[in-house]
């Protein structure tokens, strides 16, 4: 049976491989975009409660808690959640903060009222049942609240592989190689995902393609471009298609009705 997968064997390297990385800036570039969006839909005149599950080191939501906002940061690993306060700690946003050690298919437990807005990011392909986890974090955003989801996306692996010719390791089903230790064992059918939230009862609004062409991109002297260049050519191609459905990731979010 597989399990969840908790990072706390390798939480360091995890932070500067994916955190630390131009791949990890990209994210966060074109992520942001989406949230000061779903921000500015929600209104800001009083702070927000918001939850960031699985969070990780939580470098999205301090942003949020930088504009006066209430963060639970919730994680499987203790590690990961060390190495977050102190980043937390040292910004000055300790205050604004409620840690919470736990997967996220447990923080039910740990609450006692829903979210204006629910951050659910790059969690659900290290899930053995995303969906069930999906729904549990789903259930946390109050009426008129917004889910913001992203996932690893199975078409943006299957054409990664596609055009590095790795055509037997896809005629073998792409099984996980385990040397990849910091590559999701599996990708998502945005199809599946979209459906899922959906049929939670919620109304999507937005999904952006999170790095379209910048992984694709050959390792080459021909092209002039700058990594600044990379970053505003993703933010500008990221919402429409074909480039949504090729991102190695994708972000959606949607809002739950208010209710009648």
């Amino acid at each position: 049976m597989t399990e969840d997968r908790n990072f706390d064997d390798i939480a360091h390297k995890f932070v500067k491989n994916i955190y630390g990385s131009g791949k990890g800036e990209i994210r966060q570039a074109v992520v942001w975009q989406d949230l000061e969006s779903i921000l500015r839909r929600l209104g800001e005149s009083s702070p927000l409660d918001i939850l960031d599950a699985g969070g990780g080191l939580a470098q999205l939501s301090q942003q949020i808690a930088h504009r006066g906002h209430k963060v639970t940061l919730c994680d499987l690993s203790s590690q990961m959640l060390e190495l977050a306060e102190k980043d937390i700690e040292e910004a000055g946003l300790l205050p604004q903060y409620r840690f919470v050690h736990a997967p996220a298919q447990e923080i039910a437990q740990h609450v006692d009222k829903p979210f204006d807005l629910m951050l659910f990011h790059a969690v659900m392909e290290w899930l053995a049942e995303p969906r069930e986890a999906l729904d549990v974090v789903l259930s946390q955003v109050k009426p008129g609240g917004i889910a913001s989801v992203m996932f690893y996306n199975q078409n943006g692996l299957l054409f990664k592989n596609l055009i590095c010719g790795n055509l037997t390791h896809i005629e073998e089903g792409m099984p996980h190689r385990k040397r990849f230790k910091l590559q999701p064992q599996k990708g998502l059918q945005p199809e599946d995902v979209y459906a899922w939230i959906e049929e939670a009862g919620f109304n999507i609004l937005g999904k952006s393609g999170v790095r379209t062409f910048h992984d694709y991109m050959k390792d080459t002297r021909t092209g002039e471009f700058t990594f600044e260049q990379v970053v505003a050519m993703e933010q500008k191609l990221c919402r429409q298609e074909p480039f949504i459905s090729l991102g190695r990731y994708i972000h959606v979010y949607a809002q739950r009705p208010l209710e009648s």
